[in-house]
């Protein structure tokens, strides 16, 4: 990493014992983190023993815990104060992504600094699995319902990886509690900054019984929140 740039990954997570390990591994194994936040929503497993034990190893770790169950953008909200690098990207801790595909978006973020670097999955011809039909097409669905309200394309609304500038992270007021908060930055970015930069990852989806948490109502909300954004927020 260039010295005029660093870089954090939050990883939210809740109840994710099985997977959160590995997830942390990989993103450890990539060397590109100068910072790494484990924002904990407030776990009923051992998922916080698990967290906790890469503080005892690593000095460039920190935990935080909700105080309630709140959802994903509450974790990420609560990360907010605590980022010390110039960028910052989200990692989920389900394994459904892959930390090598950052090193990509890191190198897009030399030329363009100020720009959103987005991880689609649908661009490209990299190796996805996706457990669910309905799913991908509702995803492409949503993008392009999101491109077509905000004049702005925009391939994969719902993707996790989105690195962007820290400065634009911390100084937006986070509304959502759940996965909305994938609309809500992105719809906030394309306020502050219409120059958003794709690039192709790859993905391994999971199922219901492996853990997967996103459900069907929460697309209704991807539709009612990319309105709520650009008409009222």
């Amino acid at each position: 990493m260039n010295n005029s740039m660093s870089l954090t990954a939050i990883v939210p997570f809740y109840n994710e014992e099985k997977t959160l390990k590995e997830s942390i591994d990989r993103l450890i194994s990539t060397g590109i983190f100068n910072q790494i936040i484990l924002s904990d929503d407030l776990s009923t497993d051992n998922s916080s023993k698990i967290a906790k034990t890469f503080l005892e190893e690593h000095n460039n770790f920190i935990y935080i815990c909700s105080k309630q169950n709140d959802g994903k953008g509450a974790a990420l909200k609560n990360a907010q104060s605590h980022i010390e690098s110039t960028h910052v990207i989200i990692h989920d801790a389900d394994l459904e992504y892959y930390p090598d595909d950052i090193a990509e978006m890191l190198n897009i973020s030399y030329q363009h600094p100020k720009s959103l670097v987005l991880g689609s999955r649908f661009i490209g011809d990299k190796i996805r699995k996706n457990v669910y039909i309905r799913t991908y097409y509702a995803n492409k669905i949503l993008s392009g319902f999101f491109s077509i309200i905000n004049f702005y394309k925009v391939t994969d609304v719902a993707t996790c990886y989105k690195l962007m500038p820290t400065e634009f992270f911390q100084n937006i007021d986070i509304k959502e509690r759940g996965f909305s908060i994938e609309i809500e930055i992105l719809s906030k970015f394309i306020k502050h900054n219409r120059n958003i930069k794709e690039l192709p990852i790859r993905y391994s989806g999971r199922s219901y019984e492996e853990g997967k948490k996103i459900k069907i109502y929460d697309g209704f909300f991807y539709l009612l929140n990319t309105l709520k954004y650009k008409l009222f927020q």
